[in-house]
């Protein structure tokens, strides 16, 4: 990836991941709020309207994004050389939280759907 040997090109490729991890919990929240939005306009009905799906696709989307962003981050730490990750630091710990933002969108996915 890089033949520079410094730290910042891990610490860009991390920035990377972070912003992608705000951008997918944005975009579930979002897909939360269309469907909530839906039952405040339409009152209190069970029905699965539009909102709903639509709501349900970004939240979905968000968590399939969330899982590209690893591979994409993970294919960038392995084209590093030994001295662009500085000794003991943990490259995981941003894939880790990536990981449970997904996870929590995909619970939150199950909570619409059988809500």
């Amino acid at each position: 990836m890089s033949e520079l040997d410094d730290p910042r090109v891990l610490f860009a490729a991390e920035r990377t991941l972070l912003a992608w991890s705000r951008t997918n919990a944005g975009l579930m929240a979002f897909g939360f709020l269309v469907d909530r939005a839906g039952l405040i306009l339409q009152g209190a009905r069970a029905a699965r309207d539009a909102g709903f799906w639509i709501g349900l696709a970004f939240i979905l989307l968000g968590v399939v994004l969330s899982a590209l962003t690893v591979v994409q981050y993970r294919r960038s730490i392995a084209a590093l050389r030994p001295g662009e990750i500085p000794r003991g630091y943990w490259v995981n710990l941003p894939v880790f939280m990536t990981v449970a933002v997904a996870a929590l969108g995909v619970a939150l996915a199950a909570y619409l759907a059988l809500a």
